[in-house]
């Protein structure tokens, strides 16, 4: 089982492997990710496929949607693994 500071960190490294021009270090972890990158639908379906791929945790297009921050995409990950 993966740390929050692990998941936190394959989060992160989705984003960078995604917005590569993307400021990691000045993101606020409790808002929304792709508003704050100016990401789109695709750049989320990417970052999404990277984290699973790194946690073994399955993702679901719909609640996908919803895990807007990097801290609620690390406890939806966190509850299931």
């Amino acid at each position: 089982m993966k740390t929050r500071a692990e998941i936190t960190d394959i989060i992160l490294i989705a984003i960078a492997d995604v917005a590569p021009d993307a400021d990691i270090d000045g993101l606020d972890l409790d808002q929304d990710f792709r508003d704050d990158l100016d990401l789109d639908s695709m750049d989320l379906l990417n970052i999404v496929i990277r984290v699973v791929k790194a946690t073994d945790v399955q993702i679901p297009d719909a609640v996908a949607n919803k895990l807007l921050s990097v801290n609620s995409m690390a406890d939806y990950l966190l509850e299931r693994s």
